[in-house]
């Protein structure tokens, strides 16, 4: 934590824009005013932000292709304890600083859940003190920035850094590190030992930019570096004598810089085409290939026994995508170090761990083998190499060849990255009860039958910090005031909170404060879409990333069963809904794109048809991410989790609408399991299918869409309304969701669903209007949400996989 005091802090602000901008405070613009503010916090920080403690301690790297962080100024005031003195410095300077935190960029480093995850590890890692850092890539632009134009989403490129440079990075040319692309690799012999020479290769340069993550009112801060790929300089201090010359034509110089520049060009390339799916590999190995550089280097500076490294160092893969740590070390440690492959195995698999975020086997990512061959040649001869000596254990052990196949790293010309991770670390996680039981007994069955003790279940959390203590801070402040301060960095104190469930000024109070969040997301509806919404109403919502199993669609099919029976009884007793939506789709996921366009077909026509009287909205806010998300989750009623069972592997939006006191309406899927456990079916809306249930339907079939089409009328004519003309403007896009539902029998049961959701909605409906049960429901939700602070899920990351003794199967270990 930093004391400054406000008259301090006043003369360091104007000595900083005088040194930046040369010109007086009141002159400047809200932009300088913002850089200047920035740079202060980062001076005050500079002692402290350190670039490594490998030589006292075990490091942490935390290995992502995303990181979505949010807005950094309102989080690092409260992290650094010095909102209060800077707020009214600023005040006399005649700056507001609420008009700065909102001036900010939402940095484009993300997508959702995945990345999203990430950054509330890199919060939790410094808060609870652990020397933990993230390695990503600085891309130009985000996934894109979300426009709808006639209902229809539009890609527009997310070019978050308009001013050149991130508010918070700090560039360190003298760290940036070469990484090889494609080329010949042979192997010569020099003084009786093989010596690998890579020539004629691709040379990219990783230029680190490096951002503070900063703990809570302590010592701690850690780095997030990103890499921007460039052309290496001239007097760039690697060699790049066996590179490839682009000093000829003019033409090829430009190709060469086209090469270079666009591997961090852009978040999550479209991989529905061969040159996307190109580029993804070469991200991939990009970031990789240069953090795994990075930690060398420094375990290097530090003269540490290589042999040594999982003493000192955890390297960690979230998801498949920074799957090519295990080649690149073994890399390093073969070419670099000398070592024998044996030596070099030993020390990988000791060091990695992966964190398995899915069980659909679409998203788990192979790459062709001639792809990797030809774009990392040295790398492919690693990847064989680990796949023959593990084919070579798995034969030794089972005759079952089908088992073999399905576990077999490189199989029918791919590269399956799961299967790599899985073989290569010493540590398997996944990131919810129901979804780690799915990894051992369904999808990683014969990994897990085989190596049982790497297994391990860590529930996802989140950053409490941001999406309770500075998203919300009214019901913080409650918190703070009924249970006193402790809770903010014990989360499990919340559990406290539950002594005042029967209070009724505690109840009311809990009320007013959702309601007051409710008018602020009204307010910017009505600025930005000019639809008027009620902040009396249900504020019922689902902001995800659009995808067919997390079910926007069904929550779609309940809106127009409601919108029909608004039109055959006007005068129905309805407690006046808002639906909100926030959603994103790949660019080459047209189902999802089509979607997005019903729901907002469907809206038009609630909206604007004046038989519904206010009773119904429908809004869908428009280019969701990490800062609407702090404005919508606090004042959310509902939150909507229902994907189909056995889909989503955990959830995290779940978790802050939990925190924040909305009712969850779930299925019985992923970190919804652990919640249902916590608080009770009395205390949530269940419906659904069950794990078991969904299971048993892909394994034997049974279901029939068409079936159950044909039988129920009131669900007929909603599916029909997608193609008969009902909804205004809708085309080919009701055609393709009707054909999703009907024609390819519904794979994600929305409409077996349908009906028990409509049960569980009117019984939500039914509770609200007992305002004394339903705040009574929410602050038992809030009370119970502190397991799920991502402060608990890295301590638990800590204590079972980072810094305990990695105990690796003598067997498998001589690999």
């Amino acid at each position: 934590m930093i004391t400054i005091s406000k008259r301090k802090f006043k003369q360091y602000f104007e000595s900083k824009m005088y040194s930046l901008y040369a010109q007086p405070i009141n002159e400047a613009s809200n932009e300088q005013h913002l850089n200047v503010l920035a740079s202060v916090l980062k001076d005050l920080i500079a002692k402290k932000w350190v670039d490594t403690k490998i030589d006292t301690e075990k490091e942490v790297y935390y290995f992502s292709i995303e990181f979505l962080l949010g807005r950094q100024l309102k989080s690092n005031l409260l992290n650094l304890g010095v909102e209060n003195s800077i707020r009214e410095g600023l005040k006399e300077l005649g700056i507001n600083l609420d008009d700065l935190i909102q001036s900010e960029v939402d940095p484009a480093l993300g997508n959702g859940g995945l990345g999203r995850l990430a950054a509330c590890f890199l919060d939790s890692m410094a808060s609870v003190g652990m020397s933990g850092h993230g390695y990503g890539i600085r891309y130009k632009y985000g996934l894109f920035k979300q426009k709808f134009v006639n209902g229809c989403q539009v890609e527009v490129p997310d070019n978050w850094l308009t001013q050149g440079n991130y508010l918070w990075e700090v560039v360190r040319p003298n760290k940036a590190i070469l990484v090889k692309f494609e080329g010949d690799v042979y192997l010569e012999e020099h003084d009786g030992n093989l010596k690998v020479i890579h020539k004629n290769y691709i040379p990219v340069m990783a230029m680190p930019y490096d951002i503070p993550i900063i703990g809570y009112r302590n010592n701690s801060v850690n780095t997030l570096r990103l890499w921007k790929s460039e052309i290496p300089r001239r007097d760039f201090g690697q060699t790049t004598a066996n590179a490839k010359n682009y000093s000829g034509s003019y033409e090829e110089a430009l190709n060469y810089k086209y090469y270079t520049e666009e591997i961090s060009q852009v978040l999550y390339p479209n991989d529905s085409n061969y040159a996307g799916r190109l580029l993804r590999l070469k991200q991939e190995y990009f970031f990789v290939s240069a953090g795994i550089q990075d930690i060398y280097r420094k375990y290097k500076k530090h003269k540490l026994n290589i042999h040594e490294l999982h003493k000192k160092v955890a390297i960690h893969i979230n998801d498949t995508h920074p799957a090519l740590c295990v080649p690149e070390l073994m890399r390093i440690l073969l070419d670099i170090e000398g070592l024998s492959w044996d030596e070099a195995w030993n020390i990988t698999i000791n060091t990695i761990s992966y964190t398995n975020h899915t069980i659909m086997a679409e998203a788990m990512e192979k790459w062709p083998v001639e792809m990797m061959k030809k774009l990392l040649p040295r790398i492919y001869m690693i990847v064989e190499e680990i796949n023959k000596r593990y084919l070579s254990y798995l034969n030794s052990k089972y005759s079952d060849q089908n088992k073999i196949r399905r576990m077999s790293i490189i199989n029918n010309g791919n590269i399956n990255m799961a299967n790599l991770c899985i073989a290569s670390s010493y540590s398997v996680n996944g990131v919810a009860k129901l979804h780690t039981t799915l990894l051992e007994k369904e999808v990683l069955k014969d990994f897990y039958d085989d190596t049982p003790y790497k297994f391990n279940n860590k529930t996802n959390g989140i950053a409490h910090r941001r999406w309770l203590m500075s998203a919300n801070p009214e019901l913080s402040g409650l918190i703070t005031n009924l249970i006193g301060e402790e809770w903010k960095t014990d989360t499990f104190k919340l559990k406290e909170l539950e002594n005042y469930k029967n209070d009724n000024h505690v109840l009311d109070r809990l009320d007013e404060i959702k309601y007051n969040n409710k008018v602020l997301l009204s307010n910017y509806i009505m600025d930005k879409y000019d639809i008027d919404v009620d902040p009396n109403s249900i504020f019922d919502v689902q902001v995800k990333r659009l995808h067919a199993y997390k079910r926007q669609l069904l929550n779609l099919i309940n809106i127009m069963t409601l919108y029909h029976k608004i039109l055959d009884n006007p005068d129905m007793d309805i407690e006046p809904r808002t639906f909100i939506f926030g959603a994103k789709a790949a660019p080459g996921y047209y189902l999802a794109k089509c979607i997005i366009k019903v729901i907002n077909s469907v809206a038009d026509l609630i909206n604007n048809d004046p038989r519904v009287r206010g009773k119904l909205k429908v809004v869908f806010i428009e280019n969701y991410g990490v800062s609407l998300a702090e404005l919508i989750i606090p004042a959310a009623n509902v939150s909507e989790q229902i994907s189909t069972t056995t889909k989503e592997a955990s959830g995290t939006s779940n978790m802050k609408f939990m925190m924040n006191g909305a009712i969850t309406m779930a299925t019985l899927d992923g970190a919804n399991v652990e919640i249902h456990e916590l608080i009770g079916k009395e205390n949530m809306f269940l419906f659904g299918l069950t794990a078991e249930e969904v299971l048993n339907y892909n394994k034997n079939g049974g279901y029939s869409s068409i079936d159950l089409y044909h039988t129920d009328l009131g669900l007929k004519q909603v599916v029909d309304d997608l193609i008969n003309g009902f909804i205004p403007n809708l085309g080919k896009e009701g055609r393709e969701v009707y054909d999703s539902l009907i024609t390819y029998n519904d794979e994600y049961f929305v409409l077996r669903d349908a009906k028990d959701y409509e049960r569980a909605q009117r019984e939500l409906s039914e509770l609200y209007k007992k305002k004394y049960d339903w705040n009574r429901m929410s602050l038992i939700n809030i009370a119970n949400s502190g397991v799920f602070s991502s402060d608990r899920t890295i301590k638990e990351y800590g204590r079972d996989i980072w810094f305990r003794g990695c105990e690796i199967n003598e067997e498998f270990n001589k690999l």
